[in-house]
């Protein structure tokens, strides 16, 4: 991974090159105090700064710096991603606060390398900003990174066995604790997520990966993932079109481990418990059939109407794991619905919440962190969707009529009342290049969440 805190430092008077930032709106005004051989560049380059411009003066006579680059009188996270790609090799200065803008600066620098190795130069920012906030961007950073290379990398590479092994390297960079249920270790204690990753039990073994860290004293959080590391859809097997990309159904996975590095490494207040069912939804002859009946962990039987439909299976053993401990908090991160995805498109995350406290200050965090997601509703009127005329439930409604918000209902029947809990239907997936944001795996919700917890649980 990128070594982000060497390219976001603080400002120590060191050399760098100067970067002029101008706002649109000022433009005309800074283009008639420039001299000739500047204002023939800016022709020449067709330089107006609109947003993403960026231009080169190097050599120019009477330039006050060698680059100027368009940004707005308050820099967003993603206003200056564009300048991060276009510049050479070097150490850069801007003419102004960079805003939330140095976190864009970084992610616009990430590159997925793995298989086809990268030559892209990388620039370094000075910053003026304190040095505790230039550490909450890079570990922001990082966190993103790592989201996006666990998603991006081939399921090939990133079975149960990859997922718990980077939840161990994670653990032992923060000094947390690992506990692993394995394979025929789930079947009596885990029952759904044996169930779901049996198919693939022998090449593949499903688990429950659970991290445990901080003061036993501090309130107990429960952050949750879906780790599902490849989906066929099982026996109602999907279409290849939807299959292509099911490498990445174990983004919410990637995005608990997100999460918890960047609460573990903000010293948050908190006692983490990280939950992660990891397996693969294959076919064989012993994988679970519709019309099977599966035992939970909460001990409801669910019959099984889609085995397209088991993220929320696995999911509902690690609730009830969750909610064992009597946590203040619940929230999960799955790429659960492609319901979720026509109702919000990619770029939304479909927020579900029992408690609107919860859901206010997340939502609220989205708009503070550019990091959107969009709330819709825990409608209990759709609940009857979910009966079955021979088990508690069906895992999947019937007509797909509201199925995120069926989902969501069905993760909710094993979380206690009294809990306040959060479900992200997330995509995890940027399906094209924006500043800063390559196509491919992304963090989708991840710092809104963590901007809402730190508000709740201060370091203080």
């Amino acid at each position: 991974m990128t070594d982000y805190s060497s390219l976001l430092q603080p400002d120590r008077g060191g050399d760098a090159i100067a970067i002029e930032l101008v706002t649109e709106a000022d433009f005309d005004a800074w283009h008639n105090a420039q001299p000739q051989s500047v204002r023939d560049q800016v022709a020449a380059q067709r330089f107006a700064a609109k947003r993403g411009e960026c231009l080169a003066l190097a050599g120019v006579a009477g330039a006050a710096s060698p680059w100027v680059a368009a940004a707005p009188t308050e820099i967003g996270v993603w206003d200056i991603a564009s300048l991060a790609s276009k510049l050479p090799e070097g150490t850069f200065r801007l003419s102004r606060s960079s805003g939330k803008g140095a976190l864009g600066w970084l992610l616009a620098q990430y590159r997925f390398d793995t298989y086809k190795p990268s030559t892209d130069i990388r620039s370094r920012i000075l910053l003026s900003d304190k040095p505790g906030d230039i550490a909450e961007t890079v570990r922001a950073a990082e966190a993103t990174a790592l989201v996006r290379d666990l998603v991006n990398t081939p399921a090939l590479d990133m079975g149960p066995a990859q997922i718990e092994a980077a939840a161990e390297a994670l653990a032992k960079q923060h000094g947390a604790s690992l506990h692993v249920t394995r394979g025929g270790e789930l079947q009596s204690g885990y029952p759904m997520i044996h169930a779901v990753g049996m198919a693939a039990e022998r090449s593949r073994a499903p688990r429950l990966i659970e991290m445990t860290w901080g003061h036993p004293d501090h309130p107990r959080i429960a952050i949750i993932g879906k780790g599902v590391t490849f989906d066929s859809g099982g026996l109602n097997i999907k279409p290849g079109s939807g299959m292509r990309q099911m490498k990445k159904d174990m983004g919410g996975a990637a995005h608990a481990l997100g999460l918890a590095h960047m609460i573990m490494g903000g010293r948050m207040p908190v006692r983490l418990h990280m939950l992660i069912p990891a397996v693969e939804n294959s076919i064989s002859g012993n994988a679970f059939r519709p019309g099977d009946v599966l035992r939970s962990r909460k001990g409801l039987s669910v019959e099984i109407d889609n085995t397209d439909a088991e993220g929320r299976l696995v999911l509902a053993d690690a609730l009830t794991r969750a909610a064992e401990e009597s946590p203040t908090l619940i929230i999960n991160f799955a790429t659960l619905t492609g319901a979720a995805r026509v109702a919000l498109g990619p770029d939304l995350p479909a927020l579900f919440a029992n408690d609107h406290d919860l859901a206010r200050d997340i939502s609220d965090a989205s708009v503070e962190t550019d990091d959107p997601v969009w709330r819709l509703p825990l409608w209990s009127g759709y609940d009857d969707m979910l009966s079955s005329d021979i088990a508690d439930m069906v895992n999947s409604a019937e007509g797909g009529l509201g199925g995120a918000i069926t989902a969501a209902l069905f993760l909710r029947r094993f979380v206690d009342p009294g809990t306040p809990w959060a479900h992200l239907d997330t995509f995890a997936w940027r399906p094209k290049l924006k500043p800063g944001r390559p196509k491919g795996g992304d963090a989708l919700g991840l710092r809104a969440v963590y901007s809402a917890l730190s508000a709740r649980f201060p370091n203080v």
